[in-house]
């Protein structure tokens, strides 16, 4: 009798807690995943009706070509990102050397640079006309050959440049959070460094690395402004010149189409890069890996690489960006609205970044809970947002919103005889809603990327005391996650303060913002004078980065006092640097 009740009593305090029918947060997932794909839905809706002319005619002129030179970008500028941002953190975590501790961070600053601001800057000290070639003339002479910047390689070299910190932010935190332990168990059992790092550490930073070079690349896709510098067609070129050159916005849907194929693509071989495996560390307390010590050239060729990287992607554009700006200051150019332009532009960033991540927790949470495969499916679409130009989504964004006000304006009118005239189109609603489904992948990939390292073991113990699923949310896995929306956040301000076409098409009458001015600058070729509002752009981009360090674990041996001693915490005493 007495084992009776005690099993009804256990039943009764287990089923609230493992109950998830009817829970509210796969549900909410699923709305918030239909809200941000209802845009893609619409653009990929025109195809129903294709135009067999307008294929016809495509297939006759540069759409094989577009295809090819998207996919050698996506080649080149995945290679270049995976080398640089895996390489440095490489570096930046297990080993010492001069300058270290400030490169960890300095790292992270070409976030912040605009893919378009460094391609015009590039393109100004680089050309034929620029300052590069004229010092290479006079001294090896007219006729010694100098790559040319306006090509392929210069395209793949300034994206990877700009779009490396992605792999890099989210690979450094992965090699950090991984135990000494199980380094450590890999070289008792005969494994060289090298292997250690193929076999051991690079499989349990996969599916870090993974989301960050599916960010990066679909970043690359839906780039217009560096590849429109350059003169690399690819089909967001395509997709510009049929739309505002033939005025044909069929076509461009239908184009835009094979942009999101694309897409889907890159979300598959980012599910293909993660596999199936899962790790989660189970130790209570996870030892952090001692970084060794580097001496003589090694350590001096170390820095130069880390200084080389940092230079070109960073301090070189702002460099020239502010001889420009000291220039044309106080001169004509200057224009007096920059502040609110600045004001308008941080607003937009500050309001998208916070829905962004609320939204991004809601929807990977609630993937966590449901399983679903369609679900999971119908979440990677409305993902595929990011990859697309800014202007696709405005019309995807600005269709469903006429809809909405036009029938809010005709059932006042019928009833009550008023008219409410434009709420939703041409506001502040259009266009954060289109900045949500542009970069919703951004803040999503983050938190997803960490929530699944989270052993669900902490899931089912916080349920079986009963917990609800909000309560394990909100005492277990946004502490743990603190980071990462952090992480998250200042990705999303820093790519909306640079976002350009979607705020030219939904921005409300006379809301300019500084990417709008570099536009309308940078249209008419006026280089120098487009550098303030570049350079205000970076500036507010600089900030949340710098912020963004601190959210980021440092790494073993930058802090404390052992490391003020000369030595890192579990370093021991009588190991050589590595010379």
């Amino acid at each position: 009798m007495q084992t009776s009740q005690v099993t009804t009593v256990l039943q009764h305090r287990s089923r609230p807690a493992l109950r998830l029918k009817g829970d509210p947060w796969p549900l909410a997932a699923g709305a918030i995943a239909l809200l941000v794909a209802t845009p893609i839905i619409v653009v990929v809706s025109a195809v129903a009706t294709p135009s067999m002319a307008i294929w016809a005619h495509l297939w006759h002129t540069y759409l094989l070509e577009l295809v090819w030179n998207t996919l050698a970008l996506i080649a080149g500028v995945g290679v270049g990102v995976l080398l640089l941002g895996i390489g440095l953190a490489w570096l930046v975590t297990m080993y010492r050397f001069p300058g270290r501790c400030v490169f960890e961070w300095l790292l992270i600053l070409p976030m912040a640079m605009p893919a378009y601001v460094m391609g015009f800057v590039f393109l100004a000290v680089f050309d034929y006309t620029g300052p590069v070639q004229h010092g290479w003339r006079w001294l090896f002479g007219a006729q010694r050959w100098f790559p040319d910047i306006a090509s392929y390689g210069g395209v793949v070299l300034v994206m990877s440049l700009v779009l490396y910190p992605y792999v890099y932010l989210l690979a450094r935190t992965a090699f950090y959070e991984q135990s000494a332990s199980t380094v450590e168990a890999a070289r008792a059992l005969g494994l060289s460094e090298t292997m250690v790092f193929w076999k051991v550490m690079l499989p349990l930073a996969r599916p870090s690395i993974a989301a960050g070079l599916a960010l990066a690349l679909m970043e690359a896709l839906a780039d217009f402004g560096t590849v429109g510098i350059y003169g690399y067609s690819t089909f967001t070129m395509a997709i510009y010149r049929v739309w505002f050159g033939l005025f044909n916005r069929e076509a461009a849907t239908e184009l835009a189409s094979i942009l999101l194929c694309f897409t889907f693509g890159l979300l598959l071989l980012e599910r293909l890069l993660r596999g199936r495996a899962r790790f989660s560390q189970i130790e209570g307390s996870v030892r952090p890996l001692a970084p060794r010590a580097l001496a003589g050239w090694r350590a001096w060729v170390t820095s130069g690489i880390c200084g080389l990287v940092v230079t070109g992607a960073f301090f070189l554009p702002v460099a020239q960006l502010l001889y420009w700006t000291l220039s044309t200051l106080g001169g004509p150019e200057f224009d007096a609205r920059y502040p609110t332009f600045l004001v308008n532009s941080l607003t937009l960033a500050a309001v998208t970044a916070v829905i962004a991540v609320i939204a991004a927790v809601v929807l990977a949470y609630g993937l966590r809970l449901s399983r679903s495969p369609s679900m999971a499916l119908f979440a990677r679409f409305a993902s595929m947002g990011y990859a697309l130009p800014g202007s696709v989504i405005a019309v995807g964004v600005l269709i469903p919103l006429s809809f909405i006000d036009h029938t809010l304006d005709h059932a006042l009118q019928r009833t009550l005889g008023i008219s409410s005239g434009l709420l939703l189109t041409g506001s502040m609603v259009g266009l954060v809603f289109a900045y949500l489904v542009r970069f919703l992948a951004i803040s999503g990939q983050t938190v997803e990327a960490s929530l699944v390292k989270i052993t669900p073991t902490m899931d089912m113990a916080a349920r079986s005391l009963g917990s609800s699923t909000g309560g394990v949310l909100r005492r277990v896995h946004l502490p743990l996650l603190r980071g990462s929306l952090g992480c998250a956040a200042i990705l999303v301000f820093v790519d909306v303060m640079k976002e350009m076409p979607a705020t030219l098409l939904l921005r409300p009458f006379g809301y300019d913002t500084l990417a709008v001015r570099v536009w309308q600058l940078t249209s008419e070729s006026l280089w120098e004078a487009a550098a303030f509002p570049a350079l205000t752009i970076v500036a507010g981009g600089v900030l949340p980065v710098l912020m963004l360090v601190r959210h980021l674990p440092p790494a073993a041996g930058t802090l404390g006092p052992a490391a003020a001693q000369g030595r890192l915490p579990h370093e021991r005493r009588d190991e050589p640097p590595l010379a």
